[in-house]
């Protein structure tokens, strides 16, 4: 891996979209979250506890759907952008009358304590962090030993077509450029995940016009990207852009309709026992200590099957 963290995200333009993205989840993530939760099938050991990390952005479907699949586990919901915690608090919690309010199914919300979720479910927002491996690094800390992370993302083959048109025009960049899924698991492993398993799908999505195709991608995310145009266009501009959308997207396969590719990348990691170097002195947490220690039937965690 070239770089410590991905070169084209400007910092300042992604913590201005994490604080303004809107409020609710995006059809393609609602999408790549039901997909991405048909491979908690191959897991043997159902999570005690986990964490829904960003479930306003990452997909509220999903929430119903992990705590159908696991309706005894605990569930934490933390959301990093303030203005989505209302949010999240008013479709997730349940009224002071019902009884599940009491019930271990029912979410609590806040950042989750080191070491106290068993799965910790992170869906398609780590292609937007200016800082991925801080952001790997909180979840590696969430977890218990034996935990999991369950994570998606967007990967570099995404939205090629609009790249080529920003390219043909003489245009700076169309959007940052994504992560490849072996560089994840690089990070993955750097961060102290074990075991990391990495795979990825193209989505194809087609749109009538123009103008619902920016619709949707305006609601996905931003141009991230350091060398982005400087200020706003004008009316002149767009024109153009919606002409050359209409020209170059057009895909015959869909009866013309404007085609856009979507790279997902999925990932899966185990959070190992912690490893105690060996030197004339050694430091061990207490944490970490109880992990060592922990005889081999009390563990818990996942298996691939």
């Amino acid at each position: 891996m070239s770089s410590e963290r991905p070169p084209s995200i400007d910092p300042v333009a992604a913590a201005r979209w994490h604080a303004a993205a809107p409020a609710y989840s995006p059809w393609l993530h609602e999408e790549v979250a039901r997909r991405m939760q048909e491979r908690l099938q191959w897991l043997r050991q159902a999570p005690k506890s986990w964490c829904h990390w960003d479930a306003v952005r990452g997909g509220l479907q999903a929430q119903a759907l992990i705590s159908a699949r696991y309706p005894q586990a605990r569930c934490q919901v933390h959301e990093s952008a303030g203005h989505c915690r209302p949010v999240a608090q008013q479709a997730l919690a349940s009224p002071w009358w019902n009884p599940s309010r009491w019930s271990a199914a029912s979410p609590r919300f806040g950042m989750p304590d080191d070491a106290s979720v068993q799965m910790l479910w992170a869906n398609m927002a780590l292609h937007m962090a200016a800082d991925p491996q801080a952001l790997i690094g909180q979840w590696q800390r969430a977890l218990a030993v034996d935990g999991y992370l369950m994570f998606s993302c967007l990967g570099p083959d995404t939205l090629q077509e609009l790249h080529a048109v920003y390219a043909a025009l003489g245009w700076p960049p169309a959007g940052q450029t994504f992560t490849d899924m072996h560089d994840w698991g690089d990070m993955l492993v750097q961060a102290g995940f074990a075991e990391p398993v990495m795979d990825m799908e193209h989505i194809r999505l087609t749109f009538a016009t123009p103008e619902r195709l920016l619709q949707e991608l305006r609601e996905l995310g931003c141009n991230l990207h350091p060398q982005r145009f400087a200020a706003l266009r004008g009316r002149r501009w767009r024109e153009q852009l919606h002409r050359a959308l209409a020209e170059r997207l057009a895909d015959p396969q869909h009866a013309g309709r404007l085609a856009l590719t979507f790279e997902v990348i999925y990932g899966h990691a185990l959070k190992p026992a912690p490893r105690v170097r060996v030197g004339p002195v050694s430091s061990v947490s207490l944490q970490d200590m109880r992990s060592i220690l922990r005889p081999e039937g009390g563990k818990t965690g996942a298996r691939r099957g």
